[in-house]
């Protein structure tokens, strides 16, 4: 019970802190941006390899947040509002730079590829081999595998079509599980 107050309480200030932060406090929008900066340096931090870029995106980001703080309606929640803004922003982000790009290829979906990359690797090696992706399969994989975005919203945010963004999470799954293999092949020796 005790654990319950706390949610409804950090929920009550929560609310609290975007109204005031929506009046331009700038207290209430310090304790947001820190409450929330480390998971969002993180989300931009998937799709954008170098850190000092993905944290200026970041920075962006929360400046649109800021900006349209009062375009947040209370549905759904705050948390999943600024990370949608993130990802957005760590896309546009990618197209300023130019990096993002979506080869086009025939691909047979009907081999199955839902081989499950262990957990048990650091975040760190994960990171890793997501970053090694070419730019197009690193965006859809993060989009679909990590943030949860259907093909059909990958497909409305990136301008492409749902092939292509089914395509390029072949391609980066294929490409992750080829990676792994390599990687466990090189561990595994350098522990006989």
């Amino acid at each position: 019970m005790n654990s319950s107050l706390k949610v409804i309480q950090l929920h009550k200030n929560e609310s609290a802190l975007i109204k005031s932060a929506i009046k331009n406090d700038r207290e209430s929008q310090q304790v947001l941006y820190e409450l929330y900066a480390p998971k969002m340096l993180s989300v931009c931090r998937f799709y954008i390899k170098d850190f000092q870029q993905a944290e200026e995106a970041m920075l962006n980001g929360f400046f649109k947040v800021f900006s349209h703080l009062s375009s947040y309606r209370s549905e759904g929640s705050f948390e999943a509002w600024v990370r949608r803004i993130m990802v957005r922003e760590s896309i546009s982000f990618l197209r300023q730079k130019k990096t993002i790009e979506f080869p086009v290829e025939d691909i047979d979906f009907k081999n199955d590829y839902t081989n499950n990359i262990k957990t048990d690797i650091e975040v760190a090696q994960i990171q890793e081999l997501i970053d090694a992706l070419p730019e197009g399969y690193k965006v859809v994989f993060v989009m679909y595998a990590i943030e949860g975005y259907k093909h059909h919203e990958i497909a409305d945010m990136l301008h492409i079509t749902e092939g292509t963004s089914k395509s390029q999470l072949f391609k980066a799954r294929k490409m992750l599980q080829e990676q792994w293999r390599e990687l466990n092949k090189i561990t595994s020796y350098g522990t006989k």
